[in-house]
């Protein structure tokens, strides 16, 4: 079986527009910037063998905020230029009750389905309270990147660290 690190897009790959405290994703393609050595980060990861899967929400798209087409080119520009495996995305809205909308695990386990994973072997990167609790739900080992954002924290994650690259060397060093 495969083990693989599922990470969340916004926020842990590419840099968010913060307004009053919380994070939104990138508008379009002139707003993504890549966090600081996420391509080191990932690089290292793939080295050691993981498969790296983005998981990401994205419901402005259903709100009217964002358009499919938008998601879709910074998703596809993402695994162009990063060593990233696949990215599982969700256009629900919380409402629609979805079992891929991040904190439910659905996309984990499709991906880990798709891709023979050994979620028990597998971690979790995210910074919102909602990726933290998919991968618990979903079995993994998580690691919280806090950025003191102004909503709702997780209740409880395995390692709280300040970047990808963090998260990365301390999986390398002790997994």
């Amino acid at each position: 079986m495969n083990k693989a690190i599922f990470l969340d897009r916004d926020g842990v790959v590419n840099q968010v527009n913060i307004v009053d405290g919380k994070p939104y994703p990138p508008k379009d393609m002139s707003e993504l910037i890549l966090l600081p050595k996420v391509n080191e980060a990932l690089q290292l990861l793939k080295d050691a063998g993981y498969l790296l899967i983005v998981i990401t929400n994205q419901p402005d798209v259903v709100r009217g905020k964002a358009k499919i087409e938008t998601v879709e080119t910074i998703n596809q520009f993402l695994k162009n230029s990063l060593p990233i495996d696949d990215i599982f995305t969700c256009y629900h809205d919380d409402i629609e009750d979805c079992n891929c909308r991040k904190p439910k695990p659905g996309h984990i386990l499709k991906a880990a389905d798709q891709y023979n994973i050994n979620i028990s072997r597998s971690f979790m990167i995210g910074d919102r309270w909602r990726d933290i609790e998919a991968g618990i739900s979903a079995g993994c080992i998580t690691f919280f990147i806090d950025y003191s954002y102004q909503e709702k924290q997780p209740k409880s994650y395995n390692f709280k660290v300040k970047s990808l690259y963090e998260a990365a060397k301390i999986i390398l060093e002790i997994y």
